[in-house]
């Protein structure tokens, strides 16, 4: 289940919050490797490290790093006393214990005790973790859109559990365009933590303060082929979670024209799972207005959902430009902008719906 090998640090090639990017030798041949500082601390080159390299012998993509498991000759320090009972990575070797939002001993529990009302707050999903950038670019499109407007990001556990594997998280943080972070279930490392999507949601909220959110699993997706066997299609669960909590869902659609698997081509047949069976509340079910016989193609399949939700089409003018200009590279499945618009307009144009909602809803 897991290959484990020793290895010794040669270089420390790149750090953003919460991770640090090594080049580690392994059997006399260098392979690239992750440590999560706040679980084993900052390696040094020359220092010996136990990895786990499971994902990288298997090549994967996005997972694919040798991953520190511990620097036994350099543990970190204990964590100083304090508040925190919630623990995250449940048992397993690298279990933590991280002080919870909604748990009694956090400023905010009186708060999130009380609170079970999203007051209408616009919640946009999507069941890949490309998309968040996407629909956050698309939301800076939306006329009269304030510029102040706060933007909580809910990682679910679909993906990768430490938020901090995400450098595109980390880089919206810094633009700006997030105001935080919050991980649920069994992620962790996001601003805040809560124990699921429902308090995740609600501290978005209440917490947070945020006008919209965005919920996605982490990076890493896990599919199996299948219609029901991929981790994205919880993104149904989440459309259910807003809406017995009183917000409103924005359901982005997985859109392609370059993925040469045909039940990928169009609208994703994940996506048709997620919002034409798993969700059973209804959502507005965003719809790109896209040229052509493509664009009618997936105006076909999206008609599928209106036995349940309110298919909203949406102009895409201007959202490629918005793109464009976003703080990080936009890549989904090992392709960017260029190679796939089509899935890139679908979330911004999800974004860009959410963004009208609040000048609607004034």
């Amino acid at each position: 289940m897991i290959r484990w090998r020793n290895g010794v640090v040669k270089t420390v090639d790149a750090s953003w919050p919460g991770a640090t990017q090594l080049r580690v030798e392994v059997e006399g041949e260098q392979v690239r490797a992750l440590a999560y500082d706040h679980l084993v601390g900052r390696p040094r080159p020359g220092e010996i490290v136990v990895l786990n390299t499971t994902a990288q012998a298997m090549g994967l993509g996005t997972g694919g790093y040798a991953l520190v498991v511990a620097v036994p000759n350099q543990l970190p320090p204990d964590p100083e006393p304090g508040p925190g009972h919630l623990v995250k990575a449940r048992y397993t070797p690298l279990q933590a214990t991280v002080l919870g939002v909604d748990e009694q001993d956090s400023e905010w529990h009186e708060v999130l005790r009380e609170a079970d009302d999203l007051e209408g707050l616009p919640v946009v999903t999507a069941d890949l973790h490309s998309a968040l950038p996407a629909i956050l670019a698309g939301l800076t499109t939306s006329a009269e859109f304030p510029a102040d407007v706060r933007v909580a990001y809910v990682m679910t556990d679909g993906g990768a559990l430490p938020l901090w594997f995400s450098k595109t998280a980390a880089a919206l943080r810094e633009a700006g365009w997030l105001a935080g972070t919050i991980t649920a279930g069994q992620a962790f490392g996001g601003d805040l933590e809560a124990v699921t999507l429902h308090t995740a949601l609600l501290a978005a909220k209440h917490v947070l303060e945020a006008d919209i959110a965005v919920v996605t699993q982490g990076p890493g997706n896990l599919g199996t082929g299948t219609r029901w066997g991929f981790s994205g299609v919880a993104c149904g669960e989440a459309v259910n979670a807003t809406v017995v909590l009183g917000g409103r869902p924005v359901g982005s659609l997985r859109v392609s024209s370059a993925d040469p698997r045909a039940r990928h081509h169009g609208v994703s047949h994940h996506s048709l799972t997620a919002y034409g069976k798993v969700a059973l509340a209804p959502a507005d079910i965003v719809v790109p207005e896209l040229p052509g016989e493509f664009g009618e193609k997936v105006r076909t399949q999206a008609a599928r959902l209106e036995h349940r939700h309110t298919v909203v089409t949406v102009p895409v003018d201007g959202l490629e430009e918005a793109l464009a200009a976003a703080p990080v590279g936009l890549s989904t499945m090992g392709r960017g902008l260029d190679e796939d618009t089509a899935y890139f307009l679908a979330a911004a144009a999800a974004g860009k719906h959410a963004g009208a909602l609040l000048k609607h809803d004034g």
